[in-house]
Order: C-alpha cells, then sequence, then structure tokens
C-alpha cells in the first residue's frame, strides 16, 4: 500500500522567527503519528531555523524549487548541493505559480526533476489545469503534456522516486475546491497514464492533492483510491490546522 504524504508549503510567508515557531507547534502536533511522512517547505531564508525546530520529530525539510546547475553564475537561483546542506530532503518544482508568474517550462521542470533524481533530492512534480482549460474540457489533454516532459527521461525505478501534485490552478487560493470525486477522477487519469508508460512502478507512485485543502474537506479526500495526500497552502500556516490534516491522513490511510 502506498504510504500517505502531507506537504505544508509555506509559500513566501513568515520570517525566521516565525518559522521556527510554526514548524516547533507542528513537530509538537506530530506525537502518536506513527504513518506517512511529513514534509515542511518553508521559504529559503527560514530553512536552516525550521530545521532546527523540526530535529527529533518526524518531519522532513522542503524546499519550494531549485535550479538544475550544481553552482555557477546564475545569480538569484540556488543548487541542489546547497539545499542538501540545509538538510533539505523533498523539493517542489513546476509549481503553478512557478509556471504562471516565472515562466516556467515543462522542458525546464523537466531538468529539474533529472537533476533532483541524480542527486538524491525527492521531487515534487505539481501538475493542473487553469479554470479555462477546465472549462473547455481539456483538462486532461494538458496534464498529459505535464506529465509526459515532466518526466521525460526517467526510468520505472527513478519513477518510484517521484511524487505527483495534481494542483488544479482554479482552486488554489480561491476558496474554491474540487469535489473529491472531481479530484479523483484526474488522479485516476495520473494513475493510468503513468502505469501506461512506466508500468507496474506507476501504482505505487504517490499523488497528492493540492487545491485548498482544509481540515474540512480532507477526510474526504483521503477516502479515495488515488489520493496518497497532499500539498498543503494556506492551512500549512496555522499549526492547528495542519496538525489536524496530518491526524486525519493518519486514521484514514493507515
Amino acid at each position: 500500500m502506498r504510504r500517505w504524504m502531507a506537504a505544508g508549503n509555506w509559500k513566501m510567508n513568515t520570517l525566521t522567527g516565525e518559522a521556527r515557531s510554526l514548524a516547533s507547534q507542528i513537530a509538537a502536533g506530530t506525537r502518536g503519528i506513527t504513518s506517512g511522512e511529513i514534509v515542511l517547505a518553508p521559504p529559503f531564508t527560514a530553512l536552516a531555523a525550521v530545521r532546527e525546530a523540526i530535529a527529533g520529530s518526524p518531519v522532513l525539510l522542503g524546499a519550494q524549487n531549485m535550479y538544475h546547475e550544481s553552482k555557477g553564475a546564475f545569480t538569484g537561483e540556488i543548487a541542489p548541493p546547497m539545499l542538501q546542506d540545509a538538510g533539505v530532503t523533498h523539493v517542489i518544482l513546476g509549481h503553478s505559480e512557478r509556471r504562471k508568474y516565472f515562466c516556467e517550462t515543462d522542458d525546464a521542470i523537466n531538468q529539474k526533476v533529472l537533476t533532483s533524481i541524480e542527486v538524491g533530492l525527492t521531487p515534487i512534480l505539481c501538475v493542473g489545469e487553469t479554470e479555462e482549460q477546465r472549462e473547455t474540457a481539456i483538462t486532461e489533454h494538458v496534464i498529459a503534456i505535464q506529465i509526459r516532459k515532466g518526466l521525460k527521461g526517467l526510468s520505472p525505478g527513478n519513477l518510484e522516486k517521484v511524487i505527483i501534485a495534481y494542483e488544479p490552478v482554479w482552486a488554489i487560493g480561491t476558496g474554491k475546491n474540487a469535489t473529491p470525486d472531481q479530484a479523483e477522477e484526474v488522479h485516476s487519469f495520473i494513475r493510468h497514464l503513468i502505469v501506461s508508460t512506466f508500468g507496474k512502478s506507476g501504482e505505487m507512485t504517490r499523488i497528492l492533492y493540492g487545491g485548498s485543502v482544509t481540515a474540512d474537506n480532507i477526510g474526504s479526500l483521503a477516502e479515495k483510491n488515488n489520493i496518497d495526500g497532499a500539498l498543503v497552502g494556506g492551512a500549512a500556516l496555522k499549526a492547528e490546522n495542519f496538525n489536524s490534516i496530518l491526524h486525519t491522513l493518519s486514521e484514514k490511510r493507515q
């Protein structure tokens, strides 16, 4: 059975002190959770503080992005070895906000995915459609392109090291949310796509849901066969809410 996962994406929020406090509260709230995988992805400036705060807990450290080169004249970028040096184990790649605001392409994201696998970081590859794309019934077409290009060059063995996050763009920070059935429909499509491409290893690939996940809706989402956890945005900025999500996942996906 696939192991559930919850990743908190703090985006461009929290100063160092705030990050340390929030991470400490989340780490304390994980007591009693013996299953699953928990990741916090703070801003780069807070990585050290969060690493210190989660020490000794089951919480792992994630990053929100990276560049595909190990070093060089790339002002403003951060390299995979730098993340590893900071204690990072997971990295979010291809988030819809990176695609929209920073014009990241599928090919550029693919380079990052390949590099993360090569150096031993676990990539969380984000895919998803806009509201216009959903309304014109091309959701599956859009996601198929993002999946095929994002995973290009990976072997079936390497696929097992990748986590996919489905994030309907129209449900991020809008208060809207895909119903559990809508989310499961897309997750099932992704599952069939990667199984048809990579074989049985696709059955073990974890697919997270990432569209306005809350403590109120995670229970119904977690009941779906192909929803293996959540990529959490706003709700991860309050320890009480995120810890509630963690405990619900632990109960539903033992």
